[in-house]
């Protein structure tokens, strides 16, 4: 993703970005994506706080919303599984309805919405990567294949192993993201932590998690 911001796109006021909330009432489960999504040939999976749900296979809170990630490259592929649907990309306090390609290459989410209703459904997340090898969007140097980083649930759905789910929550640490924290990390396994662990200190040196990890 280029790091200027295209022109146009709605700038969002504060109570429009108040009211995206009602606008993603009725998004998606993880069942019904993996619906959606059933036989595609590029990689995907749950991200964020679903994704840690998903580890632990019960939803431990509420969430505004649904993110999956894939591929950027597999775009188009994801965009034919919803006819009828519109995407529109979103970064820094705006959209950009119905996004055009110069627009995608800008950011990487996307939010899928009905057209009918104006609800959002679904975030796609297009992730940097290089073939097969997922590619850590906020740090270019952590690379790890796709088989490595994408967990399974007993139905199949997949999921962000865990550990990746929290690299990302650290850089902000949200008061939701601080229990996620507190909720997942007595169930990681010692390689997990170690890990998560690993990234942390190159990535986020001074981050107070480390001290609990």
């Amino acid at each position: 993703m280029s790091e200027q911001l295209p022109s146009g796109g709605i700038e969002l006021s504060p109570h429009e970005t108040e009211a995206l909330h009602a606008r993603w009432s009725s998004c998606w489960t993880p069942v019904e994506i993996a619906q959606q999504l059933a036989g595609i040939g590029t990689p995907w999976y749950v991200a964020a706080g679903w994704a840690l749900d998903l580890f632990h296979g019960r939803q431990t809170r509420a969430h505004g919303d649904i993110e999956i990630a894939i591929p950027a490259a597999s775009f188009p592929e994801v965009r034919r599984r919803f006819p009828g649907y519109v995407f529109d990309a979103a970064g820094s306090g705006r959209i950009w309805e119905d996004a055009a390609p110069e627009v995608l290459a800008a950011v990487h989410q996307t939010w899928l919405r009905d057209p009918v209703t104006g609800d959002y459904l679904l975030d796609v997340f297009r992730e940097p990567h290089d073939g097969d090898t997922w590619i850590y969007r906020r740090d270019e140097s952590v690379r790890l294949p796709y088989r490595d980083i994408i967990h399974y649930t007993e139905d199949g759905i997949p999921y962000l192993a865990p550990e990746l789910v929290l690299l990302f929550k650290a850089k902000h640490t949200r008061r939701k993201d601080q229990a996620d924290f507190d909720t997942t990390v007595p169930h990681l396994t010692p390689a997990q932590r170690e890990t998560l662990a690993e990234l942390l200190a190159c990535l986020h040196p001074d981050h107070p998690w480390l001290a609990d990890l």
